[in-house]
């Protein structure tokens, strides 16, 4: 299976995932597969009408899809079309860009929060490390894309630890 990636390249786009429920939405769908609204709904603690509204908002701006697989009747099963989604720097540019880049960040923060404060006992296979490097611009989007092209090597794997990966290459903070 192949790592997909979706680069969103208006601000539209950008804007059709900035909704929290949308970015858990689609953090279900890419984490456990495809399923219809209601089990979306009763995973999230969200109404399937809810759940419903949103997957066809971000099935309009191409980040879900119907599965291949349909139960029949009245479900309809929802996939998710890529594996990651990219948002290329100049999407930042302006103010309804900048908006946009917080409320993704916002979203991101409290996501990590929740798996560091889940991560409560030491286990082998989980882990962090931190760096602090000194790199032009050009040199830190070669390593990025280096980084990406080791976790792409190991996204078809089955083995029987969840890992949630962060890659953060983020300023240091001001002393």
């Amino acid at each position: 299976m192949t790592f997909t990636r979706k680069v969103v390249s208006d601000l539209d786009t950008l804007r059709a995932m900035t909704h929290p429920l949308r970015m858990r939405l689609i953090g279900e769908l890419r984490g456990h597969g495809p399923a219809t609204a209601s089990e979306l709904g009763r995973r999230l603690g969200e109404s399937s009408g809810a759940t419903s509204y949103h997957l066809r908002q971000l099935e309009r701006f191409g980040y879900v899809a119907d599965d291949d697989v349909q139960p029949g009747g009245r479900q309809r099963r929802w996939r998710a079309l890529h594996d990651e989604t990219t948002l290329p720097d100049e999407l930042w540019e302006g103010e309804a860009g900048r908006q946009a880049f917080h409320e993704i960040q916002r979203y991101r923060l409290a996501h990590l929060g929740a798996q560091l404060a889940a991560w409560t006992e030491p286990a082998r296979g989980y882990g962090h490390d931190d760096y602090l490097l000194h790199l032009d611009a050009d040199d830190a989007m070669a390593m990025l894309a280096a980084i990406d092209a080791v976790v792409a090597s190991y996204q078809d794997r089955a083995g029987e630890l969840p890992i949630a990966l962060h890659v953060l290459a983020l300023p240091d903070a001001p002393r």
